[in-house]
């Protein structure tokens, strides 16, 4: 299997802003407020230069799952100032996690694990995502408030 192979299959498109491909797989019902219940994507990121998950918050909690290929490693950095550098990845033993839930208010954003080539992984919320509840990182903010972290923070902002 190859990533070429997954976009077709999945017929994947660029995940605006964050970085990656994705294809939104469920869309719960609609909410009073007019949100969904919940929604859930499959998601693709390679080795390849510039492709990673560009660190982003929510307003709510998502739930990521690593379904195959190479470990996914993540920078988390919580309100409270502490971070965190968990791994998806089928290595359970090992530390590493097939389903991680990463708290609402933490800034997250993910890249293929060093000497991987590619991931397929998913995000699932609920309620589920809009496209206005996605907040973009500036390096310069994050690295001011998360300064142990700046070399990653850097390499995982876009402008």
């Amino acid at each position: 299997m190859t990533p070429d192979e997954l976009v077709d299959h999945y017929r994947l498109e660029p995940i605006p802003r964050e970085g990656g491909l994705f294809r939104r797989t469920w869309t719960g019902p609609a909410r009073p407020d007019g949100r969904p219940e919940g929604t859930a994507i499959v998601a693709l990121l390679t080795a390849g230069p510039g492709d990673f998950s560009a660190l982003h918050r929510l307003p709510g909690d998502e739930v990521w799952h690593h379904y195959l290929g190479d470990p996914l490693r993540l920078l988390l950095l919580a309100p409270d100032g502490s971070t965190r550098t968990p791994v998806l990845g089928p290595d359970v033993l090992g530390g590493q996690h097939v389903q991680l839930t990463v708290p609402a208010g933490t800034w997250m954003g993910a890249r293929v694990a060093p000497g991987g080539a590619w991931t397929l992984f998913g995000c699932t919320m609920a309620p589920g995502f809009t496209y206005g509840d996605y907040e973009h990182g500036v390096a310069e903010h994050l690295t001011a408030r998360y300064p142990d972290q700046a070399d990653r923070i850097v390499e995982l902002c876009r402008p």
